[in-house]
């Protein structure tokens, strides 16, 4: 059956719309890391995202590596998983109850980036993912020019000292600050539902007046 340009035109757009949601959803197939700072000598507050289980096996806790330059961690409570801080280079989240494949959380960890690191220095932040089932063990190292590795460590590279470096209250304050403006991943995926939602909708729109049109010329 041959589609008619109306027609076609809203079955384009609302493919384009599915491709534009599953993107950032496949994307997140891995243990990610977002820093709120790069910059040596800064205090960042890294979001650590996750997203899947084991194959399928809900998530019972995470251990994440922690660089031997960096000696101070503050982990950011997250209901529903125990603590344990900064303990032999690692601080572990255990869940209190499985979190089940699928479903997404994160773990805020807030400490200094080295201020002796060097400008394009990675910082890797191994993550070890235990499950009801078996476990993933998030540290294989990404090197540039190379395929990505089926299980990459999370990892930052330091950027050039700025003026958001600092210490003390006020550095510690404005990484609070941003942990409040930060966007959620659910903020992100409902204004993508409401945004593909417009564009089927005006294409509907669009089908509907073309057909009246030609009624009415009939």
């Amino acid at each position: 059956m041959k589609l008619s340009t109306p027609v076609f035109a809203a079955t384009a757009l609302f493919g384009a719309g599915l491709l534009a949601l599953s993107a950032p959803l496949a994307a997140s197939a891995h243990v990610d890391v977002e820093p709120s700072s790069t910059a040596a000598g800064s205090y960042s507050l890294l979001t650590f995202s996750l997203g899947h289980g084991c194959d399928g096996s809900a998530t019972t806790g995470i251990t994440i590596d922690i660089p031997d330059t960096i000696t101070s961690v503050t982990p950011t409570i997250n209901p529903g998983w125990d603590i344990t801080p900064l303990t032999d280079g690692q601080v572990s989240y255990t869940a209190l109850t499985p979190l089940a494949d699928g479903l997404r959380t994160t773990f805020v960890l807030s400490l200094q980036i080295p201020e002796d690191a060097a400008v394009g220095d990675t910082l890797a932040f191994p993550v070890l993912q235990s499950c009801e089932v078996g476990e993933t063990d998030w540290s294989e190292a990404v090197v540039e020019g190379e395929t990505e590795p089926a299980h990459p460590a999370p990892s930052l590279t330091v950027t050039e000292a700025g003026a958001e470096s600092g210490h003390g209250h006020n550095a510690a304050a404005a990484a609070d600050d941003a942990a409040a403006t930060e966007p959620t991943a659910t903020d992100d995926v409902l204004a993508r539902l409401l945004g593909i939602g417009g564009l089927i909708v005006g294409a509907v729109g669009l089908v509907v007046a073309v057909a009246a049109r030609r009624k009415n010329a009939a």
